[in-house]
């Protein structure tokens, strides 16, 4: 609620689909922090439980609440093949839903939609706006729908629709289903005495470190300025899965080698993932959280 011209109380409010992920609850917080109410969305979590892709009760939302933001975070953030309709319904329909009802029943909202950096071209080399699309999975053909359809409503509509396409990012709330909170939760098993052994793929792959927390920062920032409306979200800093390895495991004194079990003829999504992040940095964003202080926020106090 902020105090507006002639001395009258507005209410700000925000709506966060997906709001039971961990983007959704850093999200949250820095919301709050700047009194804005927060109507968090989720299927199982939430101030209000329903599908976005169920038409009928994002217009009932949309309409009742009148938001200043909308953000879509809802996602099976898997490239499985098996989640193809899950996907398509969360990130696909779930776009068009919400960009159909802000068009009819709220059309200053700002809205940000999701992007991922595996619905790019992968050569290899730092990837940015510029670098073309490619259809490698059920996830990315979602996500480039997504943008397409924010690309149809803000050209032809006028709305106000933002893209932040994520690299790789983690913090304390991660699920193990992720290789960075699967490694962690591993070697504090092993710090209390497990003799578990730790199965891995390729360890050789190098990707992204960022911190959740700092990426909603640049959420934020994205949605609150009117020239750029899509930025890739990265460090652009590479470290290899071994490197988080090593370094977890060095925290419990801890040879990795002694716990750690290969898979053989593992064939990984990609030997590389990094991001160019000139233009979201252009706009005044820096992490803040860089590799090893995410690991020593993942790894608590051993």
């Amino acid at each position: 609620m902020f105090l507006g011209f002639m001395g009258e109380f507005i209410i700000v409010n925000a709506i966060i689909f997906g709001i039971s992920g961990q983007d959704g609850y850093f999200l949250s917080g820095l919301l709050q922090k700047r009194n804005i109410e927060v109507i968090g969305v989720s299927r199982s979590y939430g101030k209000l439980r329903g599908d976005v892709a169920d038409f009928v009760f994002v217009e009932s939302v949309i309409k009742y609440q009148k938001p200043s933001y909308i953000f879509h975070f809802a996602a099976n953030s898997t490239t499985r093949h098996d989640a193809l309709f899950d996907n398509h319904n969360a990130i696909s329909t779930g776009t068009l839903n919400i960009l159909e009802c802000v068009r009819l029943h709220c059309p200053a909202a700002k809205v940000f939609l999701s992007g991922s950096a595996m619905q790019f071209k992968n050569e290899g080399l730092p990837i940015d706006e510029k670098t073309p699309f490619a259809a490698s999975s059920p996830y990315s053909v979602a996500r480039i729908q997504s943008v397409y359809a924010g690309r149809y409503y803000r050209d032809t509509f006028g709305l106000q629709v933002y893209v932040g396409y994520f690299f790789n990012h983690d913090s304390p709330l991660s699920s193990e289903k992720h290789v960075n909170q699967k490694i962690v939760g591993s070697v504090k098993r092993i710090a209390m005495g497990s003799t578990e052994n730790l199965e891995l793929g390729n360890i050789d792959v190098k990707k992204e470190f960022n911190y959740a927390g700092d990426m909603v920062d640049a959420v934020w920032m994205l949605v609150n300025q009117d020239t750029v409306f899509e930025v890739v979200i990265g460090s652009g800093k590479a470290y290899s899965i071994k490197d988080w390895l090593e370094y977890c495991f060095k925290k419990i004194n801890k040879n990795w080698q002694d716990f750690v079990e290969i898979k053989q003829n593992f064939v990984p999504e990609y030997k590389i993932l990094v991001s160019n992040p000139e233009l979201i940095k252009s706009i005044g964003w820096q992490p803040r959280v860089d590799f090893y202080q995410l690991a020593d926020l993942m790894m608590g106090d051993l």
